[in-house]
């Protein structure tokens, strides 16, 4: 029978697997888990300007289809072998979606996409498809939405970031501050940075925080402060911000409050007024910057896909009319402009 006082709201609680026992049943090898400090270290380098590279965060909305999903990773590898000597190539991973209402919370919350919520299966579904990415030696970029997660999945993580909606959370700072990878904080949908510029600087501070332990304990971290916070720009309030004199009031901003002077341009979202095929302007846009000597910006994201533009969920019933390599959340690019779009960089970039 619920407690009136304390569950008068909560139908049942389940005890969830350990973040330390799914690690024992999906192990992160030695070689493996060097590949993913390799690729912190490196998107570290490229952060401090010690690296000329550029880095591009690209791949899926979310991934719902773990075998389209696969399938995208091993064309990515293809393509970033060829411009690895400009570009560090991260695939974007993303297993939570912060909704503004309603809607699918992703792979981890609800993998068989029917409201069953078999969170259990979610998280080794999510772990298993970051090893068979890890293992094709590419790195792997996620959003860090739920504070918990992480313990379960971080240590395939090369870079994180911290989502529009949640980067002026306080738990979300904290978090990050603890975080092993580099992390990006996301400017508000408003347009506005000032939010993303107080979470850079709180998020660079040791914190203490309540949160869970690898066995699943009730724990009270404290934490060093995370280096490596940068800016995302994402537009906001039907605004680009991904424009020169953006990117230069940005950079002022930055030394004002003593900040490292580095920032990621998000091509998606605000920036391309949630017009996917827009991209392509704001990814061009950007390159140019580069070309004409910008050196703050120092990565992109971009959302692709196999297949270009987007679906909906069908009912339970109708799920195997989904159609395969084709977002299910916010609609992408396909996988020939984007292979088009980065090459072309690629040969404009010195």
């Amino acid at each position: 029978m619920p407690n009136k006082i304390l569950d008068a709201h909560i139908e049942n609680a389940q005890i969830l697997i350990s973040p330390i026992e799914i690690k024992a049943k999906l192990p992160l090898t030695v070689s493996t888990g060097n590949h993913v400090l390799q690729y912190r270290k490196e998107i570290q380098d490229i952060l401090d300007g010690k690296d000329k590279r550029k880095f591009i965060v690209v791949g899926p909305c979310s991934i719902h289809d773990v075998d389209a999903g696969y399938e995208y990773a091993k064309r990515l590898k293809t393509l970033s072998e060829k411009v690895k000597d400009k570009f560090l190539l991260i695939m974007r991973v993303y297993f939570e979606k912060p909704r503004t209402t309603v809607g699918w919370k992703g792979l981890i919350n609800d993998p068989d996409m029917d409201d069953s919520f078999h969170i259990e299966k979610g998280l080794h579904l999510g772990r298993q498809f970051l090893i068979g990415i890890a293992e094709l030696q590419l790195p792997a970029a996620t959003e860090a939405l739920d504070p918990i997660v992480p313990q379960y999945i971080g240590d395939l993580i090369s870079w994180t970031a911290i989502g529009a909606r949640t980067t002026e959370s306080q738990t979300h700072r904290e978090m990050a501050s603890g975080l092993s990878m580099p992390v990006g904080f996301k400017n508000s949908t408003d347009g506005s940075i000032e939010v993303a510029l107080n979470a850079l600087q709180s998020a660079s501070k040791p914190h203490h925080f309540l949160g869970i332990n690898a066995r699943g304990l009730v724990s009270v971290f404290k934490t060093t402060g995370n280096a490596y916070g940068h800016i995302i720009l994402r537009g906001g309030n039907g605004q680009p911000n991904f424009y020169p004199d953006h990117v230069k009031a940005v950079e002022e901003r930055l030394q004002k409050a003593d900040l490292a002077v580095r920032m990621v341009i998000d091509c998606s979202h605000g920036n391309s007024n949630k017009d996917y095929r827009k991209q392509g302007y704001v990814f061009e846009n950007v390159m140019q910057q580069m070309v004409d000597g910008n050196t703050s910006i120092v990565g992109l994201m971009l959302e692709s896909n196999i297949y270009e533009g987007g679906q909906s969920i069908p009912i339970p019933s109708q799920l195997d009319q989904l159609k395969y390599g084709v977002s299910v959340t916010d609609k992408c690019i396909g996988w020939e402009e984007t292979e088009e779009m980065i090459l072309a960089a690629y040969e404009k970039l010195p």
